[in-house]
């Protein structure tokens, strides 16, 4: 009697962008909770130089690197990835979705996860609608947080919304899936970023090799 032949399940790959400016608990916790949902071999974390839709980040993208991987630590899964640190000029994520796509195959389901804000600025993108040709999204909703969707918005993502992971990586790009996670964590790294200005401590809101190392680098202080 023949063995049934063991057909091996693709990688699902994801990617996360962000300042991490500094990195917190709740990027992290986040990440950790959107791999194990989406049952991911990999999740990039990737430091975004200069987002085209933020403010100027205070320390250096090299310095925001170093806390980011200090940060992760031995993580399965996790990967501190500095492909757009060594792009001229602003940030897109679409291009580095196209580079992730390129690294990876066709066969491959790829996510880009973005929060409910991002989410909603989704239409005012560069090319917007080349994110779909390459991957899916997927919104971390906050709960209890209902903004209607812009016009334009609802437009883009047209008929592309799902309402399960299975649903989702049944293909390998195009959906749309919102997902709540189960300790979605109240913080925020202009906070973070305040108490080190006023000195004040910042222990059990970034993870201690970070907040050693920021105290270490004397970033975000105040005689800067």
């Amino acid at each position: 009697m023949s063995e049934t032949p063991h057909h091996p399940q693709p990688l699902r790959v994801g990617m996360m962008g962000g300042t991490f400016d500094p990195v917190h608990h709740g990027h992290l916790r986040s990440a950790l909770e959107v791999r194990e949902a989406l049952g991911l071999d990999t999740l990039h974390m990737v430091p975004a130089p200069q987002p085209p839709l933020r403010d100027t980040p205070q320390v250096s993208p090299a310095q925001r690197l170093a806390l980011l991987q200090a940060g992760i630590g031995d993580a399965p899964g996790l990967v501190a990835d500095d492909r757009e640190l060594h792009r001229d000029g602003p940030s897109y994520s679409v291009d580095t979705l196209a580079e992730l796509r390129q690294q990876y195959g066709d066969a491959v389901p790829l996510v880009m996860v973005i929060g409910y804000d991002a989410f909603l600025r989704l239409a005012h993108w560069d090319r917007p609608e080349q994110v779909f040709s390459l991957a899916h999204l997927v919104v971390i909703a906050r709960p209890g947080y209902q903004s209607p969707w812009p016009s334009a918005l609802t437009e883009l993502v047209g008929d592309r919304e799902v309402s399960s992971v299975s649903e989702l990586m049944a293909r390998t790009r195009g959906g749309v899936l919102r997902l709540e996670l189960p300790s979605l964590m109240a913080i925020s790294a202009t906070y973070i970023r305040q108490r080190l200005k006023e000195g004040k401590s910042v222990r059990y809101l970034v993870p201690e090799a970070v907040e050693q190392a920021i105290f270490h680098e004397r970033l975000y202080q105040s005689d800067e």
